[in-house]
């Protein structure tokens, strides 16, 4: 797993909670560049993306990220409910959207074993 969000102590929980999950987490990424390479360069099987990055949009970067061979699954996440996006989460690449408060590996276990858009967990 690739967790990409500019804010290092989110980085860091989301570490701790995916990994008591039972989750490997790869790597890191502070922005669509970063989050760009690494999954590139990673190749990882899930990548958990913040919709709101200093450099470009997570939409976009989902796009990007999804658009090439043997592509990971890709999980929206946010500060923000997923209502507040409108209808963007669902014309997205991603598989699904969790609010940041809901994050944890149960919540990503719903959203990456679920048919692509259909699943969300948003406060």
């Amino acid at each position: 797993m690739l967790i990409v969000d500019d804010h290092a102590p989110f980085r860091s929980l989301a570490r701790r909670l995916l990994v008591a999950g039972g989750f490997q987490v790869v790597g890191e990424a502070a922005d669509g560049a970063d989050a760009l390479r690494a999954a590139r360069e990673l190749a990882p099987d899930v990548v958990l993306l913040d919709v709101q990055l200093p450099d470009s949009d997570g939409f976009a970067v989902a796009e990007r990220i999804a658009g090439r061979q043997g592509a990971p699954i890709i999980v929206l996440v946010s500060s923000r409910a997923r209502l507040d996006y409108g209808s963007r989460v669902d014309a997205s690449r991603a598989r699904g959207f969790i609010a940041k408060a809901e994050l944890g590996g149960e919540a990503l276990l719903r959203v990456i074993s679920g048919p692509a858009g259909a699943a969300t967990c948003s406060g």
